[in-house]
């Protein structure tokens, strides 16, 4: 079930808190609440909740104090100060402070539901509007959304390549987005308004291939009946994508290199060549040297080709980009089926960011519409993943308690000698939290848990 948002009341009136909390757990909200600002201070890190309510005078220090952290939080709540002490002054003195909005007491219930109703949908929309301006941000670089060190490399090869006009042989796995560098290696040239064509040589019988290359003149086999154009005279000052490289016969890979040395092209049952100007990109999934090797592709090409190499980075090597990625095709999603989801719980974004990802940026893309098609509620939560992705984690447990680990912290340990169950597992935890650099969010990815759970297991 999807999580319901989360609320932290800071209340020192007892009766009033406990009806506050009542009301709000009975509209379906997960409520903490505590009667100081100390403690709240406290909560506030530990929940990072939706909306904090506090009451403006407290034991110690007044609610205005808690307006702070609450801001410095990777996802600020929305803030709602109550007050016996009602006074103009003292609204425009919360409001300035960073509240967004004011209640004195008495308090009207169904007003006050109202408000917090209100409050947390002003916060979705906020919400939703910066996920919205996070994508555009993200997608800077022509469509290919990436910030971890690897794609910034990726896009600094891009840049520096374009401009020039020899060939490109891109590798990477497949489902990596070697179409879409492609196409930005075309659109940062000078050859950008030119054609750009695309064909994958795993796609055209053998027997036709020559023709679909290089064209036909009239006549020249049963069913041509006309001259024919092939890709390399329709692209011609423009580029051509021959997607799936690896796949071309030898026969044809010959007269593709007599292309690229000269220019030029002979249609299949004609007497003349045709001078053409076609910067070829190629792109591949299989690894050229070993089919060099095994004399499946010619190795004279291979070098003409290997100029210029851009390695496409697999998604499990790009750390954050999956989350980004995530997001992308979310928004996507929601705009194309007029859906409002917000976005992940905690649970499901540990599993896609611990998810090996064998198809790449593909299998992430196909992951997330069909979860959003699932999910029933405002978040898509981890039993609307796929059940590969969800196996995942379960494999991953049995792996991680089969290896057995040393630990370095003490152990409590009965007569037996072996240590009790929640020794192991502090220890993990300190462990993880060690190898995370203290990165709470990342030991609770790694974890497999929510911040939340985390931190109480710190206590």
């Amino acid at each position: 079930m999807p999580q319901p948002e989360r609320i932290l009341l800071v209340e020192d009136d007892s009766g009033l808190r406990e009806l506050l909390q009542e009301e709000l757990e009975a509209e379906g909200y997960q409520v903490s609440a505590c009667a100081d600002a100390e403690q709240g201070a406290r909560l506030l890190a530990e929940m990072q909740p939706d909306l904090l309510v506090s009451d403006l005078r407290l034991p110690g220090a007044d609610g205005l104090t808690l307006l702070q952290p609450s801001h410095q939080l990777s996802r600020p709540p929305a803030v709602l100060i109550i007050t016996a002490f009602g006074s103009v002054q003292q609204a425009v003195q919360a409001l300035k402070a960073g509240a967004d909005d004011f209640l004195t007491k008495p308090l009207e219930m169904d007003h006050f539901l109202l408000t917090v109703s209100r409050l947390l949908e002003n916060r979705r929309l906020r919400t939703e509007v910066q996920r919205y301006r996070s994508m555009l941000a993200v997608e800077q670089f022509n469509g290919i959304v990436g910030q971890s060190p690897a794609m910034q490399q990726l896009f600094h090869q891009i840049r520096q390549i374009a401009p020039a006009d020899g060939p490109v042989l891109i590798q990477g796995e497949s489902g990596t987005g070697k179409e879409l560098v492609a196409r930005a290696l075309h659109d940062l040239s000078a050859r950008k308004d030119k054609p750009y064509l695309t064909v994958n040589c795993g796609g055209i019988p053998g027997e036709l291939m020559e023709s679909e290359f290089f064209g036909h003149a009239a006549g020249a086999f049963t069913g041509a009946r006309q001259q024919r154009a092939g890709l390399f005279q329709q692209a011609n000052d423009g580029s051509l994508l021959l997607d799936e490289l690896g796949e071309m016969p030898l026969a044809l890979q010959a007269k593709l290199l007599r292309a690229l040395q000269d220019g030029r092209v002979r249609p299949v049952g004609s007497d003349h060549e045709i001078q053409v100007d076609v910067r070829v990109i190629a792109a591949t999934n299989r690894n050229l040297s070993d089919a060099v090797a095994a004399g499946e592709f010619r190795e004279d090409l291979f070098y003409r080709l290997e100029t210029f190499t851009l390695q496409v980075p697999p998604l499990r090597a790009r750390g954050d980009d999956i989350q980004r990625l995530a997001e992308l095709f979310l928004t996507r999603f929601n705009t194309r089926r007029q859906r409002r989801i917000r976005g992940f719980t905690d649970e499901a974004l540990a599993l896609l960011l611990s998810y090996n990802y064998p198809g790449n940026v593909r299998e992430l893309e196909n992951a997330v519409e069909r979860a959003a098609t699932f999910c029933s509620g405002p978040y898509i939560d981890a039993a609307d993943l796929p059940q590969r992705i969800r196996d995942n984690s379960a494999e991953q447990e049995t792996s991680s308690s089969s290896q057995g680990s040393a630990f370095n912290l003490p152990l409590n340990q009965d007569p037996s000698g072996l240590p009790d169950l929640e020794s192991v597992q502090r220890q993990y935890i300190h462990q993880v939290l060690k190898a995370t650099g203290g990165n709470k969010r990342k030991a609770a990815e790694i974890l497999g848990i929510t911040r939340r759970t985390l931190y109480r297991w710190l206590e």
